[in-house]
């Protein structure tokens, strides 16, 4: 089962010191008691402190100037010389131009580094993950151009407190540093999957932006791992708000404008209702891409039924997205094809396996 796997998962990291979460907790839309949840059994996993250095964008040169001149009562003369600098030159997303859709169909993987049950991500060599997305999607694209997504698991949470009682650690940021190389080597983008605990969801992104400073780089909320004081991630379904999720968009809008930047991709990850309330205070922002994920796991019936009821009240200026999951779908019946996948109402944008 999907729980006892990631149960299993999460013991394996802890003898081995390497960080562990998780991304969903399995149930499909008709087993899902409101904001009470299942419980989600874990062992607890080290927390690795962030280390190494990122590569932020350079600030650009001053390049014009203008000078006044005044002079005074005492017939002496000064000069004031004041510095503008000119808006940066927009940058290009991976494969051209700065805006995403229609041109773009999204197809990507997600996980983290050394933990198979997290996802597709963590198997094996990155640079063949990649080169297996650019396969796989191809049947996913819809005759548009398909856009290589690499959603790393940067904020992880846990059902242990931590130091600072958040639930939830980072990835080493050589380790976001690494994906961010692989998926320039194949012009992709990378999404930071944010799982927050009880920590904010701003403050989370904020502690990224050395790397959403970047083109290809964007972020993945987490919402159902988004608990408040006194609960614990894993016995109850998190949830976030409207607002919550435009205090991000407007942060993420802000970086886009200063270092003139491409469209960046904010996904939020929704596998029930209840997860995410007040959804009309989400607005639109410039600059800024806001995907919805639909993650529910089961027979494609199931899927397609928790698909239309999470998207119903999806506001205009959000697009939607579709999460598959190999081995827990294929459980319960086969892997949705392509074309299946692509004939939802909304038609996803972005289409991720775990």
């Amino acid at each position: 089962m999907a729980e006892a796997r990631r149960v299993a998962a999460a013991a394996g990291l802890v003898l081995t010191l390497l960080l562990a979460g998780c991304t969903d907790p399995g149930p499909g839309a008709s087993d899902i008691p409101g904001s009470t949840g299942p419980t989600l059994d874990a062992a607890p996993a080290t927390v690795t402190p962030p280390v190494g250095t990122g590569t932020p964008s350079a600030t650009p040169e001053p390049t014009a100037t203008s000078t006044a001149t005044t002079t005074t009562t005492a017939t002496t003369t000064t000069t004031a010389t004041t510095t503008t600098a000119e808006p940066p030159e927009a940058l290009e997303l991976p494969r051209g131009g700065a805006e995403l859709f229609p041109r773009f169909r999204l197809f990507g993987y997600s996980g983290a580094p050394f933990s198979p049950g997290l996802g597709r991500l963590g198997i094996g060599d990155l640079d063949e993950r990649v080169e297996e997305m650019e396969e796989r999607g191809q049947e996913y694209a819809g005759g548009r151009e398909l856009l290589p997504v690499l959603e790393l698991i940067a904020t992880i949470v846990h059902p242990v407190p931590g130091g600072d009682g958040m639930y939830r650690s980072h990835q080493p940021t050589r380790t976001v540093q690494d994906h961010l190389d692989a998926a320039r080597r194949h012009d992709a983008i990378l999404l930071l999957n944010i799982q927050p605990g009880r920590a904010d969801f701003l403050d989370e992104v904020r502690h990224w932006e050395e790397f959403l400073v970047e083109p290809d780089v964007g972020v993945a909320l987490d919402p159902e791992w988004a608990v408040d004081e006194g609960q614990v991630p894993g016995r109850v379904y998190g949830r976030t708000t409207g607002e919550e999720l435009d205090g991000v968009a407007a942060y993420l809008a802000g970086l886009v404008e200063e270092h003139g930047l491409p469209e960046k991709v904010m996904v939020y990850h929704q596998v029930h209702t209840s997860v995410v309330r007040d959804e009309g205070g989400l607005e639109a922002h410039p600059g800024v891409v806001v995907i919805k994920s639909v993650d529910g796991i089961g027979h494609p019936i199931d899927k397609v039924l928790t698909y239309d009821l999470v998207t119903e009240h999806m506001p205009d200026h959000v697009v939607a997205g579709f999460k598959m999951f190999y081995e827990e779908d294929a459980a319960f019946g086969p892997i949705m094809t392509g074309k299946e996948v692509l004939a939802l109402e909304p038609e996803p944008e972005y289409i991720l396996f775990e």
